[in-house]
């Protein structure tokens, strides 16, 4: 018998048990529906989390305090003080970093500004005249912190734009004093909406001295972070490199497992969120895959019920001509044609659920979240339901093919 007409007593066998068809497919297209889910998410985060890491500055180095995070154990180190003044002064030294541009410290914390009746709950941050530079920061209105302003300490601050509103309302903001912490700062400026396009909201933040901030607000003499600027991107392995030798001269550090401080590389970021990503998309992955196989069996129970249900049926083709090849043909096609339905309806299931899912991230949860419609998941998605169909399959299609005709017509 020719394939086409195999595959045509196939589906019209389908057609002739609708619901049936339908509830067997029912844990392919859930397990189809959630790989195309999870892959398109975890697509949309990483490129959201890696634009975020880009919008730190492609020249920019990052030190932490601390020994580098190798599991939950370590995570208390990103508090240590290990970079205090003396750190700073070195690293500005040009003699120690000669591609460096700007080497700035933050500090950061939580705090409550007030202005009249008004408190709002916004992130702090102690920094210098370079973050206008490093990270885009030129006011709407007003100006920006100067280095004087951090050799005098002054009680000045320039508020992100939703610190603004949800102090002033539509009144002018430049020249009012907020008090952060019992201390009156004076508003120099406001920074313009740039959403939550980075690691730090700068809408919902609000910028002082980092001399200030250690004097009136955290009372620490250690930086968070220390960000340096190199002068080009092709030198920012060797900034990098400047700034271990550099730290690890100071602190009389000979083997760099003992480091108490480490540097991020944007490259670096990219790279470990990446991993990070695609190993937690393939775990998830393959834990919606279980459902494949529940389905696949599934399949294979309602195919050995059908096989049953059908014997005359297998009888009278045989008695006409059908031969065991026929018969086999006929069931495998049958599976497959039934989990390539569920694999089609899964993938646009998924899809449709994943865009839904990116709009409302986007609406709601006010990211840049971009929809990817994962091909390489909707192929691999296809061609894996069509081989549970085919894997499932093969056991009730012999049973089919093994049957005697003369039994199956005298079947009852």
């Amino acid at each position: 018998m020719k394939l086409k007409y195999s595959l045509k007593t196939a589906t019209a066998g389908l057609r002739t048990h609708k619901s049936r068809s339908a509830l067997t497919i029912l844990g392919i297209v859930i397990g189809i529906t959630s790989i195309i889910l999870i892959v398109s998410l975890g697509e949309g985060a990483k490129n959201l989390i890696l634009g975020q890491v880009e919008g730190l500055g492609a020249k920019n180095v990052i030190i932490l305090p601390g020994k580098e995070p190798s599991g939950a154990s370590d995570l208390a180190s990103l508090f240590a003080d290990s970079l205090k003044q003396r750190e700073l002064d070195a690293l500005r030294n040009k003699n120690n970093i000669p591609n460096a541009v700007h080497v700035m410290p933050i500090i950061f914390g939580s705090e409550n500004a007030v202005y009249g009746s008004e408190i709002y709950k916004f992130s702090l941050y102690g920094a210098g005249e370079a973050m206008e530079e490093l990270f885009d920061l030129t006011p709407e209105k007003g100006f920006f912190l100067t280095d004087e302003d951090v050799k005098s300490k002054a009680n000045v601050v320039v508020l992100g734009s939703k610190v603004k509103e949800k102090l002033f309302g539509q009144s002018e903001a430049l020249g009012e004093k907020v008090r952060i912490k019992n201390t009156t700062f004076k508003v120099i400026g406001v920074l313009p909406q740039k959403g939550s396009g980075s690691f730090i909201n700068f809408d919902e933040a609000g910028i002082i001295p980092h001399s200030t901030m250690q004097q009136y607000i955290s009372g620490t003499k250690y930086f968070n972070r220390v960000v340096v600027e190199a002068d080009s991107e092709n030198n920012i392995e060797a900034v990098a490199s400047d700034i271990k030798r550099t730290l690890r001269d100071l602190h009389n550090i000979t083997d760099p497992d003992k480091d108490d401080f480490f540097v991020s590389t944007p490259a670096e970021a990219a790279e470990k969120l990446g991993t990070i990503f695609n190993a937690l998309t393939i775990f998830l992955t393959a834990i919606a895959a279980i459902s494949l196989i529940v389905g696949g069996i599934g399949i294979m129970n309602i195919m050995l019920v059908s096989v049953t249900e059908r014997t005359k049926e297998i009888g009278l083709r045989k008695a006409i001509g059908a031969t065991n090849r026929d018969i086999l043909t006929q069931f495998l096609l049958e599976a497959v044609v039934l989990t390539g339905l569920g694999g089609v309806i899964g993938i646009i299931l998924g899809t449709v659920f994943a865009f839904l899912a990116s709009t409302l991230i986007t609406k709601f949860g006010g990211l840049d979240w971009q929809f990817n419609f994962p091909l390489n998941a909707a192929i691999l998605g296809l061609v894996v339901s069509s081989l549970v169909g085919l894997v499932f399959g093969i056991y009730p299609a012999s049973q089919a093919a093994k049957k005697s005709p003369m039994e199956a017509l005298r079947y009852e």
